[in-house]
């Protein structure tokens, strides 16, 4: 059985082409879901633990941490099965989420082994969300996530010299340079 081919008018062509661009486009701006979900859960949760931790004798300070974790991974999930049922996904798409992936596993496993230690997670999680946030932002083209990711970077070595007290502050600051400033601006992008 032989396929019929159909040719195309160059304004048909055009049209193709025009709507692939659009949808690209469009792929990239939901990319910020994740930048402006996880950028508000953990600056929530950063600025949480501090002001319980300094200015309360709340036993749990650190809750705000895993239930917020928790709160992200379900909607995250939520997300990407809607996401990927009604649309067509991209290979940019495709890789950023498998990188972010292997990243979120790295975060908990980070963040256990340092607890077990009681040592605060602040400086390699930040390492982490420098390393996500700067691909991202290369394999993208988005200079505000570039910068973010250079940012976070920064976070993580001046931590090094922050008394422990004040890493989670750093880090929602942080949180909002790195993920909330490039995630809006990438929602609102016109690329």
């Amino acid at each position: 059985m032989e396929s019929e081919e159909t040719a195309l008018t160059p304004q048909q062509s055009l049209q193709v082409i025009s709507d692939a661009i659009s949808q690209a486009k469009e792929n990239i701006r939901e990319n910020s879901f994740p930048f402006l979900l996880w950028g508000w859960l953990i600056s929530i949760a950063s600025f949480s633990f501090f002001l319980l931790h300094q200015y309360t004798s709340f036993e749990y300070f650190f809750l705000p941490f895993p239930v917020l974790a928790i709160a992200g991974v379900i909607v995250t999930i939520l997300y990407f099965r809607k996401r990927n049922s009604t649309s067509t996904i991209s290979y940019l798409t495709f890789f950023l989420s498998k990188m972010w992936v292997a990243l979120g596993i790295s975060f908990f496993a980070v963040v256990f082994i340092n607890v077990s230690h009681n040592q605060p997670p602040f400086t390699y999680t930040l390492i982490l969300a420098a390393i996500g946030t700067l691909a991202s932002g290369l394999v993208m083209k988005f200079r505000p996530l570039i910068i973010g990711g250079i940012l976070f970077f920064i976070a993580a070595i001046v931590s090094v010299y922050v008394a422990d007290d004040y890493k989670s502050l750093l880090q929602a600051v942080a949180i909002i340079f790195g993920y909330l400033i490039p995630g809006y601006l990438l929602k609102s992008t016109n690329l």
